[in-house]
């Protein structure tokens, strides 16, 4: 029972804190970022799982102090619990559209746009130039962007973005098969690095082409419509937020996703929703989507004492 659940939100808060202080200590580091926590049988991705905590907290927060949603002192407060915020941007993006579901007034939407657009323009240009120094970014995550504002410059640094837009061409309307062993295929020749993981939009591309690529983004886009669908069902106004908060997380990975491997945005190292191998990641979306299902049986639950109690008194 999801309300259940929600009972406890600071305590899911205190666990999410200690899993990403723990990152920084006992952190395991890939291509430069350090996000994995080794636990000798498997390893744990805590900004994979901080995000399904985060949307229960900010959820049950907003549930509790609706009447202060555009306060404000509280939305500073709101933004101060939110550890993940100043290293993903993904959470900020889930938890934005959470609070805005919530009932946020687009007055302070406006006003916040008008402040933090101009800051990002001009951090944006700041971090173009290479003689400038970054102290909010690693360099990986500044290598990252260079690489993909100056391809003809770092070549060697958008290698897999390339190849990913090369294969995805080459998949054409399609495809060459899955598990193809066409000795052209850029993914049997080990060319896509990471093909299981953050680039396996790729492969799907490549072996099932436009129609199988169009095929996931459909599925993808049904389980959030489901999930916004429910999200209108309930009266429950923590759980309309929570569908909606793993209704953009699931729907903005996504996007993020598509759009490094078709290199129209830097690389992320987001994995796709569902398809991309990953313990933490695909754990998160089991559990994600096992709360929105637990939502939604609660509204049959209703209905169904309802309609009891009618044929009761009748």
């Amino acid at each position: 029972d999801y309300t259940w659940i929600l009972k406890y939100y600071w305590i899911i808060y205190i666990i999410n804190i200690l899993f990403l202080a723990a990152v920084p200590l006992i952190g395991k580091g890939s291509h430069g970022a350090k996000r994995w926590i080794n636990l000798k049988v498997f390893q744990i991705q805590p900004s994979e799982l901080s995000k399904i905590l985060m949307i229960l907290v900010t959820a049950k927060i907003l549930s509790m102090y609706k009447d202060k949603i555009n306060d404000w002192k509280f939305l500073c407060i709101l933004v101060v619990i939110e550890p993940d915020l100043s290293t993903t941007i993904m959470t900020f993006i889930i938890l934005f559209f959470v609070v805005f579901c919530a009932g946020l007034s687009y007055k302070i939407i406006g006003l916040v746009c008008v402040i933090v657009v101009p800051i990002l323009v001009g951090g944006f240009i700041y971090i173009s130039n290479p003689d400038n120094k970054v102290f909010f970014l690693q360099e990986y995550q500044r290598e990252r962007i260079m690489d993909f504002l100056y391809p003809d410059e770092n070549d060697d640094g958008i290698y897999q973005q390339k190849m990913s837009e090369t294969a995805i061409g080459s998949g054409r309307l399609k495809g060459k098969g899955l598990d193809t062993d066409d000795p052209a295929s850029l993914k049997n020749a080990n060319y896509i690095p990471e093909a299981q993981t953050d680039f396996i939009f790729t492969i799907i591309g490549e072996e099932l082409g436009f129609i199988g690529c169009i095929s996931a983004i459909l599925l993808l886009f049904w389980i959030v419509i489901e999930c916004i669908i429910i999200a209108i069902r309930t009266k429950d106004f923590a759980g309309r937020l929570i569908c909606c908060g793993v209704a953009v997380y699931i729907g903005v990975q996504s996007f993020i996703n598509i759009g490094v491997v078709t290199r129209i945005l830097p690389n992320t190292g987001l994995p796709l929703p569902f398809f991309s191998y990953g313990l933490t990641s695909l754990l998160v979306l089991f559990i994600s989507i096992g709360i929105v299902m637990n939502i939604n049986l609660q509204i049959k639950s209703e209905k169904d004492d309802d309609i009891f109690a009618k044929d009761f008194r009748g």
